[in-house]
């Protein structure tokens, strides 16, 4: 009777784990491809930096090339920031991915996916074309907060999402003990 606890509480864990595997890929592809066709578009809408339109009161497309990490910082490391900066975020989503392939919890690894694709998403601006295509730009009232993309975004809700399921998440019960 023992054996066959141990047999579906191995199931259910296989299962379980299975369920994070999917929503890794998931949450990766979903902001990686939506953070390139997005980047893409933008790139072929403006001409050049600073080129932009208006689309509220407080919204602008703005295309904005950023050399740096989060507002600019960096930037002015050149060749290195761009290349430390692509290398350590491939790293970091490397690191993601293996933490959620292990894991059970499917909003860990949904939040890890939507890191991991904004990260690979930013890191191949870097090496295509040596900075990051930024161009969602909030304002109001003449401030206006830094530009991002689609990358950054899904990056802020996947750590969102991770302390989410990190302060309110329950680990997963497993089968029920007989």
């Amino acid at each position: 009777m023992a054996e066959r606890g141990s047999v579906a509480e191995a199931a259910w864990h296989q299962a379980a784990r299975a369920r994070s595997r999917r929503m890794l890929v998931v949450g990766f592809l979903l902001v990686f491809l939506a953070d390139q066709i997005t980047k893409q578009l933008a790139l072929a809408a403006f001409d050049m930096p600073g080129d932009g339109v208006v689309v509220t009161f407080f919204f602008n497309l703005t295309l904005v090339f950023n050399r740096g990490v989060s507002f600019g910082m960096l930037a002015q490391h050149g060749e290195l920031a761009r290349w430390g900066l692509a290398v350590m975020a491939t790293v970091v989503a490397v690191l993601l991915g293996r933490w959620a392939w292990k894991g059970e919890r499917p909003l860990t690894a949904l939040g890890l996916g939507f890191v991991a694709g904004g990260a690979i998403g930013n890191a191949l601006d870097r090496v295509r074309i040596g900075a990051v295509v930024d161009f969602l730009d909030v304002h109001y009232a003449g401030w206006h907060w830094p530009a991002f993309n689609i990358a950054d975004a899904g990056i802020t809700l996947g750590v969102i999402l991770l302390l989410v399921d990190g302060l309110f998440g329950r680990d997963p019960a497993g089968p029920e003990k007989t």
